[in-house]
């Protein structure tokens, strides 16, 4: 309920353009303030730089280090404030409250403006010389009424109006009036601040809610930040933007213990991550890590999705039984046996032997952590092979050893994650591993696929996961330098050939080993697939899921590893989920969330779609899904949903005239949203303006446009993990117009 609801007079032009410039005038004063405070800024960056300076040579004294770290702190603390003020110029000023205190106990609203308070709401708070606040934070405490008050309970709030401005300029205001009758010298203009931002045209990146967050909404963004918050509803609930405000509210009121753990925002593409990257930042926010569930880990980037049956079988827990054969089995071309002269005797450790020391050792260490041990593993094994004169001399001799070296740079090397699961590229093996885990069908499509990733030089997005399974099994791969060694040793070098080594040599600088194999191109797709390094993950103070109904089981494991100690933000509609097997994908979440505390917050009100356009994609997703969460769509356009037929060979020419008619309609973006079947011969539709994108269904979750053309629904379907959910977020993008073409 808004101040439309209440018998109000509409303001004249007159009056408009008055009140627009009393708050011009507050505005202005606002911006002065910023530009001092800016000036401020930097000059303390300026005094900063300037104490660091010294024209001292040689040693540093510990006063002038801690005159470098003082510098180094005003430097950087003045920079980033002056940044802060830097992004804050466009729509600094979004709100004002008019609040009559008599109103919170019951009384009548004061009849005159000298028992009222006019409070400002902006991305930052900002004061006057005297230190009386000119802006208040939107995330403070001060500002919290400007969200939830309502006619019902007004919170001392006896009008709330939304500030319209372009820069510094303003354009509009809009006034919502929580009290039955506005006072006879209060001007209420507008139909009310939310419908009027409903109408506003989409762009490429999305907007933040900050202006016209609703109370509902309010209650998910300010809620605790302990333990699990989930925030669910069906499509254009606004359930993304309220996370994200959510993300810069929990920085804003404890800002040390979520700046300094981070926090770690992970959505579904790339597409939706270029989306809404802006958001935070003009929240006054920048200390988060945006990730999309293709590069959650440092040293893989994947766009490239999988076909539905290979996404299942990567997806699933089952497959960690299959990656722990392959962390557990030696590299390909191994050697499967030990030969030696150690001292005068010869020693052989045959590959029953060697089986028994790698099971061994893996039952105690991960694999690139136990370098020491599988060496002294294997000494023990080939002392065995002769048990011939003095023991520890013989493994001191050992231990020295320049073949043993050889045999274990072949035998146990450190191991790439990335590397051991392009070993499934090879069928043979990938059938040994999955021996009843998968049906050998399944295991010649895992390695299909992976052949796929060596032929692109690109990872798939369910690739990340498996890599991050990969990498917890054998621990981080050591980059030590190699142990230096004298020229001595060099006397029992015979031939390292059949360890693939052709050159030794030995210096100062330790022992360089020269392989046979012969360096790759740059270019070569395996090269970029395993270019970078695979971090350990890291852990993080706050980890916020967007589009969580579409997460793997696997997928689920992964972002654990990051949040064992988080507190979660979850958003979802599992009416729109492309993970077939919603109860295992369950357990995997509840395993990440452990114990913790959880709250729920529902939005059941679709502020993006018109109801015709709603109410068409609801009918689609019912028809299948019966108990599908069906938010009420509360805005009209009067145009219902356009049906085409298309004749085979005419998709490219339909569609052009569809998205002609629409970029005359709308003034925002058009999305033609194709399966694969008829996507590629359609690219060439982005042509026709820049407001127009090509898009896959599976890329348009968490985003918005003006208008859809929604190409053979049907396909889409079919074609996509989650059936007719997939087709139902398609179905969904679209604020104003949308025209769907069927085969003839």
């Amino acid at each position: 309920m808004t101040g439309q609801d209440h018998p109000t007079t509409k303001a004249t032009s007159a009056e408009v353009a008055r009140e627009i410039a009393i708050e011009q005038s507050h505005v202005d004063l606002v911006y002065a303030e910023l530009a001092k405070a800016q000036t401020r800024a930097g000059l303390i960056e300026a005094d900063g730089l300037a104490r660091g300076r010294t024209d001292r040579t040689g040693d540093v004294r510990d006063e002038e280090l801690t005159g470098l770290f003082e510098r180094d702190a005003l430097v950087f603390n003045a920079a980033r404030r002056r940044s802060t003020l830097d992004t804050q110029y466009e729509g600094l000023v979004f709100g004002r409250l008019d609040l009559d205190h008599a109103l919170t106990s019951g009384q009548a609203p004061s009849t005159s403006a000298a028992g009222r308070e006019v409070r400002y709401i902006g991305r930052l708070g900002v004061r006057d010389d005297d230190y009386e606040p000119l802006v208040v934070d939107w995330r403070a405490p001060a500002a919290a009424a400007f969200y939830r008050a309502t006619p019902v309970e007004p919170m001392g709030v006896l009008r709330r109006r939304v500030l319209r401005c372009k820069g510094s300029d303003v354009v509009g205001v809009e006034d919502d009036l929580m009290v039955a009758e506005a006072p006879e010298d209060l001007v209420v203009v507008g139909d009310g601040a939310l419908l009027a931002a409903l109408t506003r045209s989409r762009g490429a990146r999305m907007r933040d809610i900050v202006a016209t967050i609703q109370r509902h909404q309010d209650e998910a963004i300010r809620a605790s930040a302990r333990g699990i918050t989930e925030i669910t509803g069906g499509p254009g609930t606004g359930k993304t933007v309220v996370a994200l405000h959510r993300a810069a509210y929990l920085l804003y009121s404890d800002r040390r213990r979520f700046e300094s753990g981070g926090i770690l925002v992970v959505g579904p593409s790339a597409a939706y991550t270029a989306y809404i990257e802006r958001v935070l930042p003009s929240l006054g926010e920048e200390s988060v890590t945006l990730r999309s569930l293709g590069d959650v880990i440092d040293g893989v980037t994947a766009n490239r999705l999988d076909t539905p049956a290979v996404a299942a079988i990567k997806g699933s827990v089952t497959i960690r039984r299959l990656l722990a054969r392959a962390a557990a089995d030696a590299p390909p071309d191994a050697p499967e046996q030990f030969r030696a002269f150690v001292g005068g005797q010869a020693v052989r450790v045959d590959r029953p032997a060697l089986d028994r020391i790698r099971a061994q050792v893996l039952r105690n260490h991960q694999r690139n952590l136990a370098a020491k041990a599988v060496q002294q593993a294997l000494a023990e094994a080939a002392w065995a092979s002769v048990r011939d004169g003095d023991r520890a001399e013989f493994m001191d001799r050992f231990d020295d050893h320049l073949e043993v070296d050889a045999f274990l740079q072949r035998w146990w090397p450190q191991v790439d994650p990335r590397e051991v699961l392009l070993w499934l590229a090879d069928a043979e093996r990938t059938r040994r591993y999955g021996h009843g885990v998968l049906s050998p069908d399944q295991c010649d499509a895992l390695s299909e696929s992976i052949r796929a990733a060596l032929a692109a030089g690109t990872w798939s997005v369910a690739d990340a996961a498996l890599v991050d399974d990969l990498a917890a099994r054998l621990g981080p791969v050591q980059e030590g330098p190699s142990e230096e060694r004298g020229f001595y040793e060099i006397e029992e070098f015979e031939d390292l050939t059949e360890y693939g080594v052709t050159e030794v040599r030995a210096g100062r600088q330790g022992t360089r080993w020269t392989s046979s194999s012969s360096p790759r191109t740059p270019l070569d797709p395996r090269e970029r697939l395993l270019a970078g390094h695979v971090e350990t993950p890291g852990e993080y103070a706050h980890v916020l899921v967007d589009e969580a109904q579409d997460l793997s089981p696997m997928q689920w494991r992964m972002l654990g590893r990051r949040g064992r100690y988080s507190s979660w933000t979850v958003v979802g509609d599992a009416a729109q989920a492309s993970w077939p097997d919603a109860a295992e994908a369950g357990r995997a979440r509840e395993e990440a969330f452990g114990t913790q505390q959880r709250r729920l917050f529902h939005m059941d009100t679709n502020y993006r779609n018109a109801r015709e356009i709603f109410d068409y994609a609801a009918a689609v997703v019912r028809a299948q899904v019966p108990d599908a969460d069906i938010p009420q769509a509360v805005r009209e356009t009067g145009v219902e949903p356009t049906d085409l037929t298309v004749s085979e060979g005419q998709w490219l020419a339909v569609a052009t005239e569809a998205v002609e008619a629409l970029l005359t309609e709308v003034e925002g973006s058009v999305a033609v949203v194709a399966p694969a079947r008829q996507g590629a011969g359609l690219t060439a539709l982005a042509e026709l303006s820049d407001r127009v994108v090509v898009i896959d269904p599976m890329s348009t979750k968490g985003l918005e446009y003006d208008a859809t053309v929604i190409v053979d629904p049907d396909e889409i379907a079919a074609e996509s993990p989650g059936g007719v959910r997939v087709l139902y977020v398609a179905l969904t993008r679209a604020a104003h117009r949308m025209t769907v073409l069927r085969p003839a």
